[in-house]
């Protein structure tokens, strides 16, 4: 009460809710007519949503007492003489295999008892018991029959338990058995996973007993796989042996397995003296056709026995001219010495066409410019001569086009184009270039059969000027090819390196006015414009530049008057717009030749299936050696036992006096070659 005795008005209270404005929110809803944002848009501020998260689980339970009790059971699962007890709609919500059974119009959709074939009891049961409690134990026992009844019944989820599980328990003992096992139950992630882990330690699995019950057809699938992991082919050979070994039968058909060893990449000696002394080839005329065609047969090496390298080639470092060569692999971070020319010489061009490196022009220790072209031979490691230009050149641009080379521009003032065939062996000129006559150090890369000539410098009234400009052509046109002319960079520039990638062309450091420069332009052919990039860690002019694993690599050069020559690396990534050091080169240099090539890990080159344009010129022998006359008559020199000048450890070359008389030659021409270069160090 108050002062005046009387009583205070009840508090306001809310209405009570109605049961139907009550929400309540399931995991799986009934459809209604009304939007959710509709029932919103109806819902007072006194309504309350309830969800009772443990409903899913508390459904289960009960549905799952109900089944072991055998409470409203409608369908019983037999399979391998036992029952089990289930409901029709929890099968059908389970599985979509039960869905489709019990709603199409087939007799297992009335009939109270339904057969399993196929599968496992003790699989069925897992899987009953997992669609009531939605748990299961997968073990090493019972994995690949849960798979296979799963696979079946087209539960998903528990296939990919199943398949996880056997990766997860992989070995080189099981590898084999999973991959067959997968394949036959159509699981793709896992038959290709187990694929992967044969061939890559296909060291250890080939001595195991579950490939030497492959069937033929799997085991030569296996075999012909280019990525088969092996350091060398003989043991593919070991393998086919073991296989042919387990069961006599397999005679008959063991040539249709030689047929997938690549018996071009095993030495002649094992070739000889092991595999053609087996007696099941022996007797079989295809195996012999087989060996036969192998002996002349070019070699497809598989993705295992290839590494892509760097190949750095001559070059000026300080005040020394160099005829060193050096490869680079970035996966093992070290350098190999290979053979080196038999001159020493800068300002020259290199380029690879199809798996064949070429070197041509460049000026010599007596500062002559020189017309010699140059081819690498990996098998051999030796340089041979091939036709020389038909002007000197250095300081030019060379590029490959289907198979041939295009030498273009130079120091000298050189106005006219020229194009080498590997196939004739002959320099020809295809048009004159008006336009940038007397450019010399000019940028000039291939790409997607066009020659583009970026930047250099021109002399105009005795003083040198850069140029920014960029032009383009067909060289391949007829009758004569036509220069367009392009947008230009953003800096003039000379001595710049470039490269290609990824359909875009990079232009990288040169002289720009009165010092180096570290700048970095992206040309685009579809758009016509140039796009400024990060700058390089450092200034370079004359650098070397190469591509691998899509990335740029950028070596040596030098900077600024003083000539200081670099020996960093560095490294671009396109993605990332940055450069990161990459490592160091055994000297500072720069006017070098830089391409990259994929070589065997045994030396040789590397040939694809369908690259074999380029890797044999017409005439192919070594350039006549004035001394050679002579040479059968005297013994061979023996190979010094101390490393050469440049650090290359020589190896014991007289392993070429056993293939024949042209190795020998090429031999002598090598070992005087490397005397003479020896004693004008020692001069």
């Amino acid at each position: 009460m108050d002062v005046n005795g009387s009583r205070p008005p009840p508090p306001r209270l809310p209405p009570p809710p109605r049961l139907m404005d009550v929400t309540h929110h399931h995991t799986a809803p009934a459809a209604s007519s009304s939007s959710p944002s509709e029932e919103e848009s109806h819902r007072n501020d006194d309504d309350f949503a309830f969800a009772e998260n443990a409903h899913p689980d508390s459904m289960l339970e009960g549905l799952n007492r109900l089944r072991l009790r055998q409470a409203f059971c409608d369908v019983i699962l037999c399979c391998g003489g036992l029952e089990f007890p289930c409901h029709r709609n929890v099968l059908a919500a389970f599985s979509s295999y039960f869905e489709a059974m019990f709603e199409s119009e087939w007799k297992e959709s009335h009939q109270t008892r339904v057969t399993i074939n196929g599968v496992e009891a003790q699989a069925v049961d897992l899987l009953v018991n997992f669609a009531y409690t939605s748990k299961v134990l997968i073990t090493a026992a019972n994995v690949q029959g849960l798979l296979a009844a799963a696979n079946l019944l087209n539960i998903t989820n528990v296939v990919q338990s199943c398949c996880s599980y056997m990766q997860r328990h992989m070995d080189e003992r099981n590898c084999v058995g999973i991959h067959c096992f997968a394949e036959a139950h159509s699981c793709p992630l896992l038959e290709k996973h187990s694929k992967d882990y044969i061939l890559e330690h296909f060291g250890v699995v080939y001595r195991q007993e579950e490939l030497l019950s492959l069937s033929v057809d799997k085991l030569t699938e296996i075999l012909s796989d280019d990525d088969l992991n092996v350091s060398k082919e003989e043991t593919v050979f070991e393998a086919a042996m073991l296989w042919l070994n387990k069961c006599p039968t397999r005679n008959p058909i063991f040539e249709k397995v030689l047929e997938h060893i690549r018996l071009p990449l095993i030495s002649p000696t094992y070739l000889r003296d092991v595999i053609e002394c087996v007696d099941v080839v022996r007797r079989s005329q295809g195996c012999q056709r087989l060996i036969s065609e192998a002996k002349d047969g070019r070699p497809r090496p598989r993705t295992s026995t290839v590494t892509e390298v760097i190949v750095a080639v001559g070059g000026q470092e300080d005040k020394e001219m160099l005829h060193s060569v050096e490869s680079f692999e970035p996966t093992t971070n070290q350098w190999k010495t290979l053979a080196c020319l038999p001159f020493a010489v800068r300002r020259h061009c290199m380029v690879v066409s199809g798996s064949t490196l070429y070197l041509a022009g460049g000026e010599l220790a007596d500062g002559s410019v020189s017309r010699e072209t140059w081819r690498y031979d990996p098998s051999s490691d030796s340089w041979l001569e091939r036709s020389p230009m038909n002007e000197a050149r250095c300081d030019f641009g060379l590029v490959a086009l289907d198979g041939c080379l295009f030498a273009v521009g130079g120091r000298e003032g050189q106005s006219r184009m020229e194009r080498y065939d590997p196939k004739t062996n002959a320099w020809q000129f295809v048009a004159s270039v008006g336009v940038f006559s007397y450019c010399d150090s000019p940028a000039v890369v291939a790409l997607d059969g066009f020659l583009y000539y970026i930047g250099g410098s021109v002399m105009e009234h005795g003083y040198r000027t850069d140029v920014s400009s960029a032009y383009r052509c067909d060289p391949r046109m007829k009758p004569v090819p036509a220069w367009t002319q392009l947008a230009p960079m953003s800096v003039a520039r000379f001595g710049a390196a470039a490269t290609t990638l990824n359909g875009k062309i990079y232009v990288m450091g040169g002289w720009h006015s009165t010092q180096t420069t570290d700048s970095v332009e992206c040309y685009d052919p579809q758009t016509n414009v140039w796009t400024v990039c990060s700058s390089m860690r450092n200034p370079r002019c004359h650098p070397g530049v190469a591509v691998l694993d899509g990335s740029i690599y950028i070596l040596g050069g030098k900077e600024g008057f003083l000539a200081r020559y670099h020996q960093t690396m560095e490294r671009y990534s396109e993605d990332k717009d940055s450069w990161d050091a990459a490592g160091d080169m055994p000297s500072g240099r720069s006017w070098f030749g830089c391409v990259s090539l994929r070589l065997r890990r045994d030396g040789r080159v590397a040939v694809s299936g369908s690259d074999t344009s380029d890797t044999t010129d017409a005439g192919e022998t070594p350039s006549p050696d004035i001394g050679d006359a002579a040479a059968a008559a005297e013994p061979p020199p023996p190979p010094p036992p101390h490393p050469d000048p440049r650090g290359r450890l020589w190896e014991d070359e007289r392993r070429f006096w056993e293939l024949d008389p042209l190795a020998m030659r090429m031999w002598r021409r090598r070992w005087r070659a490397r005397r003479r270069m020896d004693m004008d160090v020692d001069n």
